[in-house]
């Protein structure tokens, strides 16, 4: 994702179920623009990720940035909230990564996908690690849900926030598993049924 070293990054860090959430986002002619979204990983929350992501961002907010923070804490609290891309910097990601994110983007809430068949429906159906590596580098995560992709055998894959965080929002959106790492699923979106 590329950054512009002359524009200033302003971050806001928001306690949820899932750990700290930031939004690193500068200001842009008529709004905020989210450049970055950081969730918690295991054993790195995102305020220290913000210090070694942009040790020069300051802390910072605005009407939209607290509500884009609402919105998010409300996804994390289980709500069924879809939120705009208008304010995210996706033209921050490469074309193929941002082919990715929309494809993710569009799939709804309760369903999931494959890395193998979102690469296939973006016309590269041998990209299903390259899929993968969009997701796991999505710089927008929860904005675009990145835990509605899977494996094509229903294990869980990867998440930036992790497994459990990973299969706790997958159950919250009433996706049913067959055991603790597998999805049990009639059906995939942009796909056949297994």
């Amino acid at each position: 994702m590329k950054q512009t070293a002359t524009d200033p990054i302003f971050f806001l860090l928001r306690d949820t179920p899932f750990g700290p959430v930031a939004v690193l986002w500068s200001a842009g002619r008529d709004r905020p623009e989210v450049r970055r979204i950081l969730i918690s990983r295991p054993a790195n929350p995102a305020g220290q990720a913000v210090s070694v992501i942009s040790p020069n961002a300051v802390s910072s907010s605005c009407r939209e940035v607290d509500d884009l923070l609402d919105r998010i804490e409300s996804f994390l609290n289980g709500e069924d909230i879809r939120i705009s891309l208008e304010a995210v910097r996706l033209d921050l990601c490469s074309p193929f990564q941002r082919s990715v994110l929309l494809a993710e983007y569009a799939i709804p809430r309760g369903s999931v996908s494959t890395y193998s068949l979102i690469a296939r429906y973006l016309g590269n159906p041998k990209g299903a690690r390259a899929v993968g590596t969009a997701l796991a580098t999505n710089p927008f995560p929860v904005v675009i849900p990145c835990h509605r992709a899977i494996r094509s055998d229903g294990s869980l894959g990867g998440y930036q926030g992790g497994l459990d965080m990973k299969r706790a929002l997958l159950l919250m959106e009433g996706v049913a598993f067959c055991d603790e790492d597998r999805v049990a699923i009639r059906g995939f979106h942009y796909g056949e049924t297994p």
